[in-house]
């Protein structure tokens, strides 16, 4: 026999749109795999993406590879919230964890901003163009197709489990998707047209995306704080 209880429970669940217990835990679960997959592309990214910008000289090359880094260390950071809170942690450590994503999300964002400002700035006033890199081009290509799909995962699951920080850090994905357009134009315009400075151009492309996320992350994080001390 039913149970009377639950089901009003169920019909509460449904009729407000909250996600129940069980289906917070699946939604958990795609997230740590979200994560996890994330961890492993950038990680190949980072590496294939510095060691051609070294090679081809190529500022918006190494810039890239470094917001793969960046992506690396936000998505290991949320990746360890989203553990706390599927291991049952206490809702202090889960806001406690949440804060210092959001904190180290934002900042990582600024660095970034600051070191591909300096570096194309020192590239033009060298008017010296980066070489052809096919690995680059197929980097660019391969993330303009795969970046928008996994943050398009981490939105939707964001939405379930109502987690600011992997808002945050699908954002910073999304973020990947215009460098790598970015990425794609100054390499192309070097590689096809030889324009030398398409690709510190593209670079500085990057950077008021950079600034805005950067900004953004701090101000969700400043919220979260508020609603604490309220």
């Amino acid at each position: 026999m039913d149970d009377p209880v639950e089901d009003k429970s169920a019909e509460l669940t449904e009729g407000t749109g909250r996600t129940a217990p069980m289906d917070k835990t699946r939604w958990l679960t795609y997230a740590l795999w979200l994560l996890v997959g994330t961890l492993v592309y950038n990680l190949v990214e980072a590496f294939l993406a510095l060691w051609a910008g070294y090679q081809a000289g190529s500022i918006a090359l190494v810039g890239f590879g470094l917001d793969s880094g960046i992506e690396i260390l936000a998505a290991g950071v949320v990746l360890w919230r989203m553990r706390v809170e599927a291991r049952g942690g206490s809702i202090e450590a889960v806001e406690a964890a949440e804060e210092r994503v959001l904190k180290i999300v934002g900042y990582s964002f600024f660095i970034l901003a600051g070191y591909v400002v300096l570096q194309s700035l020192w590239v033009l006033s060298q008017e010296s163009g980066a070489k052809e890199s096919t690995l680059g081009l197929a980097l660019a290509i391969a993330s303009l197709i795969i970046m928008p799909v996994i943050a398009w995962g981490k939105f939707k699951v964001a939405g379930q489990i109502d987690s600011p920080a992997l808002i945050a850090e699908a954002k910073e994905t999304l973020a990947c998707s215009y460098l790598s357009f970015c990425l794609f134009l100054g390499l192309a315009a070097n590689a096809f047209w030889g324009w030398w400075w398409a690709d510190p151009a593209a670079a500085l492309l990057m950077v008021p995306w950079l600034v805005h996320e950067g900004l953004e992350a701090l101000e969700d994080e400043d919220e979260d704080e508020v609603e604490e001390s309220e």
